[in-house]
């Protein structure tokens, strides 16, 4: 069991590894879409990529996220065949958003030996999200 202080140090310490092990500059919230957002998500149980869809004008949201609906077959057969789409993602500041996203289980951010697994989970699946937003991005823009 770790402390807060210690908690929050290993988290630094991995995602300060992570962008020196693949120092590129990610897309994440500078995708060229209102509304959508490309995210990391490493924490004790699973890594993540994340393509959120959220912001304060709900019939743009539900634009993108039907415009994305269309595209699921080809995401799922030409990028990443194990995408999750999750309409109704409850974040833990108990926020509901629409997210698209793939996971690896068995990795833990307070486990070191598993940092190289999550880091190449992540790189590589980001890579391939980003390459999907950019091909179809005047697709999913309404």
């Amino acid at each position: 069991m770790f402390s807060r202080k210690e908690s929050r140090q290993l988290r630094e310490q991995f995602w300060i590894a992570f962008g020196k092990s693949y120092p590129r500059r990610w897309r994440l919230y500078r995708t060229g879409i209102t509304g959508v957002d490309l995210k990391f998500h490493f924490d004790l149980k699973k890594a993540m990529v994340c393509l959120d869809v959220e912001g304060t004008d709900p019939k743009r949201i539900n634009d993108i996220w039907d415009r994305l609906i269309s595209l699921q077959t080809i995401l799922r057969s030409e990028y990443l065949t194990d995408a999750i789409y999750d309409p109704e993602h409850l974040l833990e500041i108990d926020k509901r958003i629409k997210r698209i996203y793939v996971k690896k289980e068995g990795v833990c951010i307070h486990d070191k030996n598993t940092w190289q697994e999550a880091m190449l989970f992540l790189s590589d699946k980001m890579s391939i999200l980003e390459d999907f937003v950019l091909e179809y991005s005047e697709i999913i823009d309404p």
